[in-house]
């Protein structure tokens, strides 16, 4: 584990701070869990983890790789494939020795600690890694709608404004976004049979073709001549439609490890969405720093 200290704190939401390990900005109420995780959690080598900023297409990569690893659906993601910073090591920890303990031959967990800091951890152990990246505008989007669905918006919404000011300036939860994408994706470049990193739209754009990747990649191919049918089976039940329509994802009640009811983890999986928010004037300075940061870096997404 590298060096963990808190170093500062900003505003990022009206009078709510974040605060900072190592230049990435978290809620304070994580911050010890955070540096549990960091001190405890030790992988296994048959382990995959599923890593993403915030609202980048988590809840629907958790479902796919559940279901290529298992061969079978699911309703709740987020019951089988917890997350280590909320369910495992959180507060709401009564199943983090079951997660931990499972004897099951590939244990899966899904974090949105970036590389800098768990980089390391993830280096020694051998266990997979499986990295989600969203376009900026839309993740930042998608993390304006859901945070407006926390307990805390209802003394006061985070404004769009303020939303976009706030994540050019990388304060917003686990930010900066573009340091947490490059992370990952240069633990693949370096490490491709490690680190698998793939962006939202090209799995929305190609599903099938993606899904068996993903496959050769967790040691599960599909073979035999039923593999078209099975890859085609774990693409409809993991889809947006069907997953949203699970009683349990449609629920208005929130789960005990996160304030936010079940049904907004489901608001919409469109590509571009963006757009009906964002001023022209929002989108050309979000555009002008994926300039910077990912265009500049070799890295040509985004925009």
């Amino acid at each position: 584990m590298e060096n963990s200290n808190i170093s500062e704190e900003e505003k990022w939401w009206g009078d709510k701070h974040l605060e900072q390990i190592n230049g990435f900005w978290f809620m304070p109420l994580y911050i010890l869990i955070i540096n549990r995780v960091l001190a405890e959690f030790n992988p296994r080598p048959s382990d995959v983890i599923l890593s993403s900023f915030p609202k980048t297409g988590t809840t629907w990569l958790k479902s796919l790789l559940y279901s290529i690893i298992n061969r079978s659906s699911l309703h709740n993601p987020h019951d089988l494939v917890p997350f280590l910073e909320f369910q495992v090591y959180g507060d709401h920890h009564q199943e983090s020795s079951t997660h931990l303990s499972s004897e099951d031959t590939t244990r899966l967990f899904n974090t949105h600690i970036p590389y800098q800091l768990l980089g390391k951890t993830l280096e020694s152990s051998g266990c997979r890694v499986v990295y989600v990246a969203r376009n900026p505008k839309d993740t930042l989007n998608f993390l304006w709608h859901f945070a407006n669905k926390w307990k805390m918006a209802e003394e006061a919404p985070w404004e769009l404004e303020e939303a976009v000011e706030k994540f050019l300036r990388g304060t917003v939860p686990t930010g900066p976004y573009y340091e947490h994408v490059l992370g990952y994706r240069m633990a693949n470049l370096k490490n491709p049979s490690k680190f698998f990193f793939i962006t939202y739209e090209e799995l929305k754009d190609d599903t099938k073709t993606h899904v068996k990747r993903l496959a050769e990649f967790l040691g599960c191919p599909f073979v035999g001549g039923e593999e078209d049918k099975e890859v085609e089976e774990i693409v409809k039940c993991c889809s947006f439609e069907v997953l949203k329509n699970h009683k349990v994802n449609k629920s208005e009640n929130c789960p005990d490890w996160f304030p936010t009811p079940y049904n907004s983890f489901f608001r919409q999986a469109n590509v571009g969405d963006h757009t009906s928010y964002f001023s022209d004037e929002a989108i050309k300075s979000i555009d002008a720093l994926t300039l910077e940061k990912f265009h500049k870096s070799g890295f040509i997404y985004g925009i």
